[in-house]
């Protein structure tokens, strides 16, 4: 019986990609994540005929869509002979950045806001053998200094999203659900801190379109949080706040391409409370069996939002993108699952837990 081996999205999409037969591929067989079908979700939005989908990358390799990306930089930095990668990070950047260093046998240096990240993707970047630095300030801050590192050596290579083959390796997502589905989706909802991935997202399916694999393309709604919406003020902001750390960030890398998914798409950029954010976060959970991160929830808050506005079209089919796995952060986890939890103490005792049960 012959086996079927996976393989990660460099090999998968290699034509697209342009890669020679020996270029130095560094992979943890990231991507080919679900598209998981939200039936009782799209049942909860009352329009008529939607479809809803959830694509889940808290099953990529470090459990967060990252892994995209980071393959393709990390790869390059191998061909090109660096010694370091280096990125800042509010967290899963690092965890990604680690463990495609440690796959290439180079040297990782992540530099992060001290107390600013949730401690599920700290431990990522330390067990991966990452040397972490901790700064005072915030994310904005430490991209800066990234950026002025990657300046002095070319031994040191920065693969933050700042860096392109980071986008390359994201649009990947994109032709993802577009394989799927048969088709592009209708309306696209994806949350948005650094900006990375919506630019990503929208070139992939431009992309896909040029080359004739879908005839049309998605109306992109991109959320951030309330607390940490630069690109909805029009304005950077210095300090950033939300439960939602994975996109609490104040000056996006890829400004102006997220700008352009929106306008070109005839979308809109808008933003979710925390208490929208945590909401969907319990909702998804609850009701479709799905645990990711706050940050991701985002676009579920968005979706939501969405449809009270009366933007949602009937018929339509919706993705969602959930960017990370709900493990990163179990301390929103523990206190948003308590509340209204089945939990009790009993002794252990047969009778007692089947009367708790009335058996």
């Amino acid at each position: 019986m012959m086996m079927m081996m996976s393989v990660g999205i460099l090999d998968r999409y290699r034509s697209l990609y342009n890669l020679a037969d020996d270029y130095p591929v560094v992979s943890l067989h990231e991507g080919s994540t679900p598209l998981i079908p939200a039936q009782r979700l799209a049942k909860c939005l009352r329009v008529e005929g939607l479809k809803v989908f959830l694509k889940y990358e808290g099953l990529n390799p470090t459990g967060s869509f990252k892994d995209r990306g980071m393959t393709y930089a990390v790869s390059q930095a191998k061909a090109d002979g660096a010694e370091y990668v280096i990125c800042a990070s509010t967290g899963n950047t690092s965890a990604a950045c680690a463990a495609y260093a440690t796959r290439a046998g180079l040297k990782a240096l992540v530099i992060i806001p001290e107390g600013k990240i949730a401690l599920g993707k700290l431990s990522q970047a330390l067990m991966y053998g990452a040397t972490i630095v901790e700064i005072s300030g915030n994310f904005d801050q430490a991209l800066s200094i990234v950026r002025e590192l990657g300046e002095m050596t070319p031994k040191l290579a920065v693969v933050n999203s700042i860096n392109p083959y980071r986008i390359e390796g994201q649009k990947s997502g994109a032709w993802e659900i577009c394989d799927d589905l048969g088709k592009a989706p209708d309306q696209f909802f994806i949350p948005v801190g650094n900006a990375g991935n919506i630019t990503a997202y929208w070139r992939g399916f431009e992309q896909y379109k040029a080359i004739g694999k879908i005839d049309s393309l998605p109306q992109m709604f991109g959320y951030q949080a309330a607390g940490a919406a630069p690109l909805v003020l029009g304005h950077p902001i210095d300090n950033p706040e939300t439960v939602a750390t994975a996109i609490r960030i104040g000056k996006p890398a890829s400004w102006d391409g997220a700008i352009t998914a929106k306008t070109a798409s005839g979308g809109q950029i808008d933003s979710v409370t925390d208490a929208e954010i945590l909401s969907a976060y319990h909702c998804l959970a609850r009701h479709e069996g799905v645990f990711c991160e706050p940050a991701s929830a985002a676009s579920v808050a968005g979706l939501f939002k969405a449809a009270a506005e009366g933007k949602l079209k009937p018929h339509a089919t919706v993705v969602c993108i959930l960017t990370g796995n709900g493990l990163k952060d179990p301390d929103n986890a523990i206190d948003v699952g308590m509340k209204g939890a089945n939990r009790v103490a009993l002794p252990p005792d047969r009778q007692a837990i089947a009367s708790f049960l009335g058996l």
